[in-house]
């Protein structure tokens, strides 16, 4: 069977676009889940259930917030800094204060440094999982719980590690349907 070259040649080359198309399509969900497994780049676990067990080591974690320069709210950890078993459970709680006017949507984004302890900082409920939606004036306490999975203390990378930074960038998101509704009745 022979085939005409340039029929080949156009068959190879969309190939290879679909096969990089494919690539590239799938890179993102692969990044994010690579992440997730393995703490890169500072990613966190995420558990429903609190670490069964604890250990007499322990580690400070130190809180961080920011926003993006386009968010009007203010943010700030409520508390700077906490020393706590490994394992044990903490729970900490940050501030947000909106000033405008305006209701005003955010999420949170975050990340842990040093990136070695990231796999091993497990959230349990955290207010960076879903947006936040604060009236005009409103001030808010919102909480994260967590612990450190014991396992930190036999990695090769993060066995050293003596502080976990935990830090949290707020950004401005598109009111939710019904809040924008709602901002919209009252004007």
């Amino acid at each position: 069977m022979t085939t005409d070259p340039k029929i080949r040649t156009v068959a190879m080359t969309a190939g290879v676009v679909v096969t990089m198309g494919a690539l590239a399509w799938a890179s993102v969900p692969f990044y994010s889940w690579f992440c997730a497994v393995t703490g890169f780049g500072g990613t966190t676990g995420v558990s429903t259930v609190a670490s069964d067990e604890v250990l007499d080591q322990t580690i400070t974690v130190r809180f961080d917030g920011s926003l993006d320069r386009s968010m009007p709210w203010q943010f700030k950890p409520v508390e700077r800094e906490m020393t706590l078993r490994i394992g044990e459970t903490g729970l900490a709680f940050y501030e947000a204060y909106n000033p405008t006017d305006k209701p005003v949507a955010g999420q949170a984004t975050y990340n842990v440094a040093p990136y070695e302890a990231g796999g091993f900082f497990t959230k349990i409920e955290c207010f960076c999982f879903t947006e936040q939606v604060l009236q005009p004036g409103e001030r808010v306490q919102m909480p994260v719980t967590f612990y450190v999975d014991p396992a930190i203390t036999t990695d090769r990378d993060a066995k050293f590690v003596k502080h976990i930074t935990l830090s949290y960038t707020f950004y401005e998101i598109d009111l939710p349907e019904d809040d924008r509704q709602a901002s919209l009745d009252v004007n």
